[in-house]
């Protein structure tokens, strides 16, 4: 199990605060599907493709879903790409983070374009 989760432990307990609270329904274990859905973004997963070790697609997908909605992956990045000041106190604080990954098929004619249909376009 150690090995499926993505986070450790240390980790877990800086974000613990971030994840929405619980509505009174017992859920699955938030570092559970965290883990799940690293993988699934990661690797370009359909959600029913994700691993069964990490519950349910159908929780990974809604949860996913509604921590983008309310900003807890951008709070969740922050606290983790934060320096500790106690660690070093000279650290620059990063002015810009981003997170790429962009992936786009072609379909295949579109090489096929230039080789008899119509010329490119004179810019």
């Amino acid at each position: 199990m150690a090995q499926l989760l993505g986070l450790s432990a240390e980790q877990v307990a800086r974000i613990r605060p971030l994840f929405p609270k619980e509505r009174g329904v017992k859920r699955v274990e938030d570092r559970k599907v965290l883990s799940g859905i690293i993988p699934a973004i990661q690797k370009g997963l359909r959600w029913v493709d994700a691993p069964a070790a990490y519950g349910l697609h159908k929780t990974l997908y809604n949860r996913c879903r509604r921590w983008s909605d309310k900003g807890v992956f951008d709070l969740i990045f922050s606290e983790l790409s934060a320096s500790d000041s106690a660690e070093s106190p000279d650290a620059a604080e990063p002015e810009v983070l981003m997170i790429d990954a962009t992936d786009i098929k072609a379909h295949p004619t579109v090489s096929s374009l230039n080789k008899g249909g119509c010329p490119p376009p004179d810019w």
